[in-house]
């Protein structure tokens, strides 16, 4: 039994100054050490990755008590309510977030994701999922979005998961964001698109959130920084997949 199948797994939020630094460490630990991303609020020395909406939003945690409670999975999650209280959402620098304002609806920020490497490809994530479904309901969250990454920055490189991305998975027009600096994503005609490739290539976690029902905006933004090409997913919670509802229909504890 792997690391990831034990009952040791546990979901909280973080509750204090430590939870958070242990998120942050995390963070810097997946996007920077190994993903080679960098930007104006990695703290190399501390070894921690933080912005501005830290302070604000709410970290889901993933913890395993065989390793005394260590940090292994995180989640930040940025309610309208917090990114008001912020002046926004982290994803408004990329992608004009208009439409999902339109909706009227309760929208939440899902962003940072990430799980230490001994945990990927196991349970951590699901575990995190039906976490994230108990907020969600708790909250009356309706609209959950956030950007996604590919790792590197040449979308030539992504033809064939950008296009296919943007051949069978759009956004429906009325929750259809478009990136602010504006990369085509139908680098390929849906017939010459290697749709199996294309499913290869694509990151675990937005193939999750594809399997749940979701879509994408309109357009990728290449962010320099952080080493990636990213696209923003968007669900409806009221179109979710008959997979997802098994997990968002479960009662608030």
């Amino acid at each position: 039994m792997t690391a990831t199948q034990l009952p040791s797994l546990a979901v909280r939020l973080a509750e204090s100054e430590a939870d958070l630094r242990a998120a942050q460490a995390l963070r810097y630990e997946v996007f920077v050490a190994e993903l080679g991303g960098d930007g104006a609020g990695v703290d190399h020395v501390a070894r921690h990755e933080t912005d501005a909406w830290d302070g604000v939003a709410d970290h889901l945690l993933l913890t395993d008590d065989a390793r005394d409670g260590a940090v292994v999975g995180v989640y930040r999650l940025l309610r309208d309510d917090q990114a008001h209280a912020a002046g926004g959402f982290y994803g408004d620098a990329e992608y004009d977030l208009a439409p999902l304002r339109a909706s009227g609806r309760r929208l939440l920020e899902l962003g940072r994701s990430c799980l230490h490497r001994d945990y990927r490809g196991g349970s951590g994530m699901m575990v995190m999922w039906q976490a994230l479904a108990d907020y969600v309901t708790r909250h009356g969250s309706e609209i959950l979005f956030g950007v996604a990454s590919f790792h590197g920055t040449d979308p030539a490189a992504l033809a064939h998961p950008l296009s296919n991305l943007h051949h069978r998975h759009l956004a429906p027009p009325e929750l259809r964001v478009r990136s602010r600096a504006f990369q085509p994503m139908d680098l390929l005609p849906a017939d010459e698109t290697d749709r199996h490739r294309a499913v290869l290539e694509t990151p675990a976690l937005i193939k999750g959130y594809l399997r749940l029902g979701g879509v994408v905006g309109e357009g990728a933004f290449i962010d320099h920084a952080f080493n990636t090409v990213d696209v923003c997913l968007i669900m409806d919670t009221a179109r979710l997949s008959a997979r997802a509802r098994g997990i968002y229909a479960r009662p608030a504890t």
